[in-house]
């Protein structure tokens, strides 16, 4: 059966359904939901649950929608909620004013403030709650799609849908899972908490297993059939271009470097995660590998994730690579016709030895003469098409990828599978440790003394924050408010503004000014957690910091402390003060990362769905390692036991 065959499911809709990614039946019932409300009715007079409230409620006037701020809306009516008249306000819900009649019952979900009478919903149903307790999957919607039509196709679809267990039956019986088809089912329309986590873990568990089968079978075969070129570096240069270099190599870069030069001379394929903290000099032992790939007649390509990067990364190789010979050039998108039919004349005339761009290295002109080593710098800012698309440009290149978000070694291993994990933990040399503070809103004035500090000094800094527009759901910073006053409170310096909502053009023009050192302030939203190196930067003040993981904190705090000047990290927020107080004490971002995990562990069975490194359907690699690692062995037995060749 196809979706168009689904009642309901005509032109229109099919499309609305393609772009949430589904395009066929599998994709269908496979479209869980990234959370689930757990509806409990609760007393109007328990103040335990004023913030979590829900309640039916009969419509007692005809609901008005006010707007502010251009297309923001406000929908506000009275009801009867358990024999107290209260208002309603609901933001951004316009479409419902037509379904919420005068007499209708509904169930409100928000805040109670009973001072004013009034409810804050964060989501209204339009019928009674069925049951004391609730449970309401949530699904990514789009334009032109409801939830109520979208579970109606999955359900409608279900119906049709059958699928052999992925799980071997002895796992099956082993842990007590129910069917795949069952569990589907019990997903889309859960009844009570109990079986909804044994669907949960049957899924999970079959989407972990399925993959960790793909990564041990590929693991397999690469060992057994990956050959690659075997590389006749010239070793006297590469040991020269190594001592050359304008400062010396940490202990882990220099065992890094010869770990991979020796995976570049054998005649295995060389497929390698090299990870490390931002600035922990992983860049430069990429170039080594240029180099000595090089010296043996290969060319090697370095995506970055954005063009501000690639050109960071060109000028660092023009600089390093000047006395040697080796041929740099640079490749991007917004680069004029003329100049790309330069570099792709010269890339196939092997007059290019470093090719380095972002994905216009993927583009169908990029051709090379001899590609001997693939890099990718922030690898999990690409998706699996775009680096096997790199990869592809060679018949069989050395692959190396780079991150800069420390994982643990053993998570490490278990995510990347088929993959060699190399990492630097070390620093280097006269890089000092960043001063962290954890500090309440009511502590600013001192933060605005540390930054004025800096700029006294002739640094600029960075003022972070989790949103960009003001919401009247929220009171959390927003960049538009914090460049007003930081703009109030630093009169004589220039204040500049960088968020997701501005185009290439102008957040390339904003960095660069930065960088350039035109703007003293940088107000930004997590955009600047990956790119430029700005030596100059010796301040990163980071709002509302409770809104961040660990990891992601650590990430941001490496924009600084990139010189030998004393660097700062102000994390401001009255909540979870607990847990960012690791950041004070903590500079390792592998520490850092252990905690980040032990601390979200296994996470709330119906929270949201958080993304990592891998992006799955249901599981998430932090909040269900525990179960990946007993998939991992379960994977590892089974192949064994069943002598599993792949």
């Amino acid at each position: 059966m196809e979706l168009k065959d689904l009642v309901g499911v005509g032109p229109k809709t099919l499309n609305y359904l393609n772009d949430l990614g589904i395009y066929n039946m599998d994709d269908l019932v496979k479209d869980y939901p990234y959370r689930f409300e757990v509806l409990i009715k609760r007393n109007i007079d328990d103040e335990r649950y004023y913030d979590s409230f829900v309640s039916d409620g009969v419509v007692q006037s005809i609901p008005v929608v006010s707007f502010f701020k251009g297309r923001m809306n406000r929908l506000t009516f009275r009801c009867n909620v358990q024999n107290k008249l209260v208002k309603v306000t609901i933001f951004n819900r316009a479409f419902l004013k037509n379904n919420i009649t005068p007499g209708k019952t509904i169930t409100i979900i928000g805040k109670y403030n009973p001072k004013t009478g009034t409810i804050i919903a964060s989501n209204i149903l339009l019928n009674k709650l069925e049951n004391k307790v609730q449970i309401i999957p949530v699904y990514h919607l789009c334009k032109g799609i409801t939830s109520k039509q979208l579970r109606n196709f999955i359900n409608e679809g279900l119906k049709y849908y059958d699928i052999k267990n992925s799980i071997p039956d002895e796992l099956m019986k082993k842990y007590d899972f129910i069917s795949e088809c069952d569990a589907l089912k019990i997903i889309h329309n859960p009844t009570d908490e109990k079986t909804l986590k044994t669907a949960l873990k049957t899924l999970k568990y079959e989407e972990l297993f399925t993959y960790m089968l793909r990564v041990r079978m590929l693991k397999k075969k690469n060992e057994e059939h990956n050959k690659s070129f075997i590389k006749n570096i010239n070793e006297e240069k590469v040991n020269n271009f190594i001592k050359s270099l304008p400062f010396e190599l940490t202990k882990d870069q220099e065992k890094v470097t010869y770990e991979m030069l020796d995976d570049l001379k054998s005649d295995t394929k060389m497929n390698r995660l090299l990870q490390g903290d931002v600035g922990s000099g992983k860049t430069v032992v990429s170039f080594v590998l240029a180099y000595a790939s090089s010296t043996a007649g290969y060319q090697t390509a370095m995506m970055a994730p954005t063009e501000v990067l690639a050109k960071q990364h060109y000028k660092n190789a023009l600089d390093l690579f000047k006395n040697t010979g080796l041929k740099v050039a640079l490749l991007t998108g917004k680069m004029k016709s003329k100049e790309k039919k330069e570099v792709y004349e010269n890339l196939k005339n092997n007059k290019i030895d470093l090719l380095i761009g972002t994905h216009a290295l993927i583009s169908d002109g990029t051709e090379f003469n001899s590609l001997g080593l693939v890099i990718t710098d922030e690898q999990h800012r690409f998706g699996v098409n775009q680096r096997l698309k790199l990869k592809n440009k060679s018949i069989s290149p050395d692959v190396l990828m780079m991150s800069a978000t420390p994982i643990p070694r053993t998570y490490a291993l278990t995510i990347y599978g088929d993959t060699d994990v190399s990492s630097i933990k070390s620093m280097p040399k006269g890089r000092k440790k960043v001063i962290t503070y954890v500090k309440k809103t009511d502590e600013v004035k001192d933060v605005l003394q540390g930054v004025y500090a800096a700029l006294k000094n002739n640094n600029q800094a960075y003022v972070i924050s989790p949103m960009i527009e003001e919401n009247e759901e929220t009171d959390y910073t927003n960049v538009n408010d914090l460049k007003h006053k930081f703009e109030l409170a630093f009169k004589n310096y220039k204040v500049g503004m960088l968020h997701g909502k501005l185009d290439d053009e102008e957040k390339e023009k904003v960095m660069q000014e930065f960088k350039e050192g035109k703007i003293n302030i940088l107000i930004s939203t997590t955009v600047i957690e990956v790119g430029v190196d700005v030596k100059n930067a010796t301040v990163m003040v980071i709002f509302d910091a409770d809104r961040f993981g660990l990891s992601q904190l650590h990430q941001l705090r490496g924009r600084v402390g990139r010189n030998d000047l004393q660097s700062y990290c102000y994390l401001i927020s009255d909540k979870d003060t607990k847990r960012l107080k690791i950041m004070e004490e903590e500079n390792d971002g592998y520490k850092i990362s252990e905690a980040d995990f032990k601390l979200r562990g296994q996470g709330d069975l119906f929270g949201s769905r958080q993304s990592g490194a891998l992006t799955f359907k249901l599981s998430d690699v932090r909040r269900d390692y525990d179960l990946l690692v007993k998939v991992r062995d379960d994977v590892n037995e089974y192949m064994k036991n069943k002598d599993f060749s792949g």
